[in-house]
């Protein structure tokens, strides 16, 4: 037996027994001729101490450790003259008898402590070394434990875990699949799912009326913070359900999944807000809604006073950012360059200082009266002390969009966005479809699979652009924190709308027979209607644990590249494996 205990086990209560530990050297240091050993596994760490008058080899073994070295050790569990009220074993120590060295590590290229002094490039090529900081230990430890409540409240639910390919057929529409090529079948390809989506609609029509599965997804596409080319979801799907049914039970997981994990309550019920209302007030579908900062329309109240800039847009809105009003003309002017960076994308940015004497000070002061700035103020929702910030444009939603972004920002300026408070909210009546100007045709806004809103058929049936513009899918999305969390929606059933939905999204009979006949056919067969959603397991576990990034909760993640610079993936393969699927490579210019 290499060891009785783990390193974060043993209390006071322990005092007097024989016990033999196994783990890691943290730090050793000598302390007169005494020697202190802090021994680590996952589970904490663990003092222990050579005495001076321990047996020459005992001693001599111990100042031979360095760090990262893998040791046993044996000894009786005594109380600590200075004890540490910060480490749970604090209260003890282990007055060693015997260590075995059971593997010696060479000096490791960053420390090993909660602040490392590794950059992020080296800890991911030794990514096995910094998985043992105690931060990713605990990241980990709380993947785990949501995984853990997740699958307990759906199996208490009637919910079956059921996996579904990793081979499957190529129908990119959207992000772009990973394809792996078929030695057996040469010159075909599999892709990489990017969403079991049409599998668990299968599994629906067989007769599986609920199924989940906390799955692994790809999609080969440019990399963010919170985006991985290989990530996970918490995937779901029931049968006999109306949007109500799926919205309480997964409301319900949500409730379950804060009191259990980070014993925090939240509202009951979730808040629910439309798609339209989160453009209009939030410049986003996945509004942050612990502060306020709206946006308001001021196109009627600001236009017509012989401003070029205003009088010619057909659109105008503005955010107030409370007690910003004593904000220099550098720190607004940087904010103007800010907007203007790509990211945002705005030509330029006005401002208006609503100051605490009732006076107003403004980057407009030519054009607009004391009067006319007031009747903006109080459009804008503007009180004393607050900075009015405007944007204008020729098109609403791109000029809610980067007023968005702006709000985001001053969020974060201000100290808005607490890490540890937690605003959920459904978005709810998203348009069904998104017409692009450039192709000319529309786009999914979810998926191809997603159903009109029962009330709006009349206008998913009509050829008029007016008409399908106004048909609302029944979808809904979890946002969490200006983060969006998961989405679903209850899907199409019937095969006829089916293909209307293929046909007003530009996929002929043809092409939709080839990439989606299956599910076609399956359709005829009696489907029952269902419907579901995902969550983003790395993103519920980031957002739990309180960061903005979820590589953290990964343990073995990519990088912005989508390199792994731990095993140097991707890598090229040699010519042997290319002659035996008959593939040619070639590199783009």
């Amino acid at each position: 037996m290499y060891r009785t205990h783990t390193c974060g086990e043993l209390r006071i209560q322990d005092k007097g027994r024989k016990v033999t530990l196994a783990g890691w050297i943290q730090k050793s240091r000598k302390l007169g001729g005494m020697t202190f050993i802090d021994l680590r596994d996952r589970y904490g760490i663990t003092q222990l101490v050579v005495e001076a008058d321990a047996p020459q080899k005992l001693v001599e073994t111990a100042t031979s450790l360095g760090r990262e070295f893998v040791i046993q050790a044996t000894g009786e569990v005594v109380e600590r003259q200075a004890k540490n009220p910060k480490m749970d074993t604090g209260d003890i120590e282990i007055k060693l008898e015997k260590i075995s060295i059971l593997n010696k590590s060479v000096t490791p290229p960053f420390t090993i402590e909660d602040e490392s002094d590794g950059g992020e490039d080296i800890r991911a090529k030794y990514r096995y070394l910094d998985l043992r900081r105690n931060p990713l230990r605990k990241a980990l430890t709380l993947r785990h434990r949501v995984a853990h409540e997740v699958r307990n409240y759906l199996d208490a639910r009637g919910f079956l875990e059921i996996e579904t390919p990793y081979l499957i057929k190529s129908t990119p529409e959207g992000a772009r699949d990973f394809v792996v090529p078929s030695r057996m079948n040469q010159g075909q390809f599999y892709a990489l799912p990017q969403s079991p989506q049409t599998f668990k609609q299968l599994l629906m029509v067989a007769g599986y009326d609920r199924y989940f599965q906390i799955v692994r997804c790809f999609r080969d596409e440019d990399l963010r913070a919170d985006r991985q080319p290989e990530f996970t979801q918490i995937d779901c799907e029931m049968s006999f359900v109306e949007q109500e049914d799926v919205l309480n039970t997964f409301e319900g997981m949500m409730r379950t999944l804060f009191k259990n994990v980070l014993d925090v309550e939240i509202p009951n019920p979730i808040p629910r807000m439309s798609w339209y209302d989160a453009m209009d007030k939030y410049g986003s579908d996945k509004p942050d809604i612990r502060y306020g900062m709206t946006i308001h329309d001021l196109t009627a109240v600001a236009k017509g006073k012989g401003f070029g800039v205003l009088d010619g847009a057909a659109y105008i809105g503005s955010i107030a950012v409370p007690g910003a009003a004593e904000y220099t003309r550098k720190q607004v002017d940087e904010l103007t360059e800010w907007v203007k960076r790509p990211q945002v994308g705005a030509k330029g940015l006005i401002y208006i200082r609503v100051n605490a004497d009732g006076t107003y000070k403004s980057s407009i002061d030519k054009f607009y009266s004391p009067q006319d700035l007031a009747k903006i103020a109080e459009a804008a929702e503007a009180k004393a002390g607050d900075l009015i910030l405007v944007m204008s444009g020729d098109n609403m939603r791109k000029v809610q969009t980067m007023l968005g972004v702006l709000r985001i920002e001053m969020g974060n300026r201000l100290g808005l966005r607490n890490p540890k408070e937690f605003a959920p909210l459904w978005i709810v009546d998203f348009p069904l479809l998104e017409w692009d100007d450039e192709t000319q045709r529309f786009y999914a806004m979810h998926h191809p699979f997603t159903a009109p809103k029962p009330e709006h058929e009349k206008w998913f049936y009509s050829n008029a652009k007016e008409d399908l513009e106004r048909v609302c899918a029944n979808a809904y999305d979890f946002v969490l924190n200006g983060t969006e969390l998961g989405g679903g929606s209850i899907r199409i059933h019937n095969a006829d709308m089916q293909k209307r939905m293929f046909e007003v999204l530009g996929i002929g009979p043809e092409e939709a027979e080839y990439k989606f006949g299956f599910i076609i056919n399956a359709f005829k067969f009696g489907a029952p209607p269902h419907g579901g959603l995902a969550f983003g397991f790395d993103r519920v576990c980031a957002l739990f644990g309180g960061s903005d990034s979820i590589r953290d909760y990964i343990a073995f993640p990519k990088n912005n590249q989508g390199r792994d610079v731990m095993i140097d993936s991707p890598s090229q393969i040699d010519q042997e494996q290319l002659d035996e699927l008959a593939i040619d490579v070639r590199k783009h210019e």
